[in-house]
């Protein structure tokens, strides 16, 4: 957890209650099967003017470092553990001042069971955008001129948790819920207790879990290439 999500809206529909001053117009178009790699959505408060400008930008899903040789560290870096980051080197300055918010309407989870693995889709009951705290990082791409706009890539990576409530039947990993009322204290660039608010966002996760809707869907998810909302629909042979 959290490999696959789904963005089924986009631009300020999807983070209309963070209240977004700048929306990038080169958001991704909703997706039912986001994997590691591809393009999503962020929110973010910028570092570099005051007060800070919150920002919804596109990302590539797997957290590349400034330091990194090149794009590919980035492919087994879309999760974090949240009661690890601030001691991995991988991490641990993204937290300081690089912190971002991941809407998404839901995500997969697959229970391994008798019968082998079974997607599962995990959602807010009333399909509310959910907002998952992520870190993000800028790196540069050496083989790009200095006027070349591509030569910048944003980055993020997705915070995950152990699993409560009913969610540990599923897997023992969840990706770390942020609720409205602690997403500003997450995004604050210039939050000096970090960890305090990292407890905070883990405290307020449990209570989050009885939102939420499961639902057993079909095998179809596990195909990167197969995408639309057929994806999200009941198993036929779900009990």
């Amino acid at each position: 957890m959290c490999g696959r999500f789904v963005v089924a809206r986009a631009g300020e529909e999807l983070v209309s209650v963070l209240r977004a001053d700048v929306i990038a117009d080169d958001l991704p178009a909703p997706s039912f099967n986001i994997a590691p790699t591809d393009r999503a959505a962020i929110v973010l408060d910028s570092v570099k003017s005051e007060p800070p400008l919150r920002r919804v930008e596109a990302a590539r899903w797997g957290l590349v470092p400034g330091w990194a040789k090149d794009l590919s560290i980035g492919a087994r870096a879309f999760n974090a553990r949240a009661e690890e980051v601030e001691q991995k080197p991988m991490f641990r300055n993204a937290l300081v001042s690089r912190r971002a918010i991941v809407p998404c309407t839901g995500w997969y989870e697959w229970k391994t069971g008798p019968a082998g693995k079974v997607p599962h889709y995990l959602h807010a009951a009333d399909d509310a955008p959910l907002f998952l705290a992520g870190l993000y990082e800028w790196w540069r791409d050496p083989g790009r001129a200095n006027d070349d706009p591509a030569r910048w890539v944003l980055s993020f990576t997705i915070l995950t948790r152990s699993s409560v409530g009913a969610l540990a039947d599923i897997h023992d990993r969840m990706p770390l819920m942020v609720d409205a009322d602690h997403a500003d204290a997450w995004l604050d660039p210039s939050t000096e207790n970090v960890g305090d608010v990292l407890d905070a966002a883990m405290d307020a996760a449990p209570s989050m879990v009885h939102t939420l809707d499961d639902r057993v869907i079909g095998s179809a998810v596990g195909n990167v290439r197969n995408n639309g909302p057929e994806l999200i629909q009941p198993a036929p042979d779900a009990a």
